[in-house]
């Protein structure tokens, strides 16, 4: 099984992924050209075979063969949540904002509270409630905003839309992880899972009759860095944190990525929000961080 829980390696792995995904919106677009569901099937297909070698010499050959059919169902599900949550919110950067894209699918950690409520039956303060309708408001404020912005962005409110969906989906593949990462190694969950999510995106694309050979080099070049950086070492190293931290801690740390996605979009794109989408942004932190100033939940009796 995994070490012990060592601040220094999980914080700094988790740092290194934070980075990650920031830069995530930002090589995507210099692969605009491509089908977002051709791009998302490199990414996961990349991600699959660099961690391949790696999971030959460190996979655990007895555990492997004891893993009930239970866990491999959850496995499963996981590695599809994972592809189409990719897929959804690829899709989205080419209908929308780098900003509005990166700030709604994060914000995974209010609905992490209302599955922790209404499925899980835990209590939270009022304060959390009201972040909760904060950052909601916000989301509606940013899709009404970027409705009605000039820039050339295809459908604003269907790219809001599919990056809302991947964020729904992520809740699912987080939970998971955080159940069967308490029984097994790091590459033990990682690569059946990352191999699950790229066979789904096949799928995808052979379903929606697009061809792989329909991509440039840069487009290449640009799903095997959102594989190593992005997968590996983003969602990587959540995968190796959620066994030591809370899915709602990791999910608020996660919300540095719009902030850095955004400050890069504006210095490499020019790509400056309008005045009521940031006022969304800010309300949508602002709510997401009064949610998680709260007290510990305690389980309802």
């Amino acid at each position: 099984m995994d070490q012990q829980f060592n601040r220094v390696n999980v914080y700094g792995a988790l740092a290194a992924g934070l980075i990650a995904f920031g830069f995530a919106p930002i090589l995507v677009r210099f692969a605009i050209d491509t089908s977002p569901v051709v791009l998302v099937t490199y990414r996961t297909v990349f991600a699959a075979l660099f961690l391949l070698p790696y999971w030959w010499i460190k996979r655990d050959p007895v555990a492997h063969r004891t893993i009930p059919r239970v866990e491999w169902f959850q496995i499963v599900l996981a590695g599809i949540c994972l592809g189409l949550h990719f897929t959804c919110w690829i899709a989205s950067l080419y209908y929308t904002s780098v900003a509005s894209a990166s700030v709604l699918v994060t914000v995974h950690p209010i609905l992490v509270i209302l599955v922790e409520r209404f499925l899980f039956k835990r209590s939270f303060a009022a304060s959390t409630w009201l972040g909760v309708v904060m950052a909601f408001s916000g989301s509606v404020l940013l899709g009404i905003s970027d409705s009605q912005i000039t820039q050339s962005f295809a459908d604003p409110l269907f790219g809001n839309f599919l990056a809302f969906s991947a964020a729904a989906i992520f809740v699912i593949y987080l939970f998971i992880g955080r159940k069967i990462r308490q029984k097994r190694e790091w590459i033990d969950y990682v690569f059946p899972v990352y191999a699950v999510a790229a066979a789904t995106c096949l799928v995808l694309v052979l379903m929606m009759g697009q061809s792989l050979l329909d991509i440039s080099i840069i487009g290449v070049l640009v799903g095997a860095g959102l594989a190593f950086g992005p997968q590996i070492l983003g969602h990587g190293s959540m995968n190796y944190a959620v066994k030591f931290i809370s899915p709602t801690l990791l999910s608020t740390l996660i919300l540095i990525e719009p902030l850095l996605a955004s400050v890069l979009a504006f210095f490499i794109f020019a790509e400056l929000p309008p005045i009521y989408s940031i006022l969304a942004m800010v309300i949508i932190m602002a709510g997401i961080a009064l949610t998680w100033k709260r007290k510990k939940a305690v389980p309802q009796s």
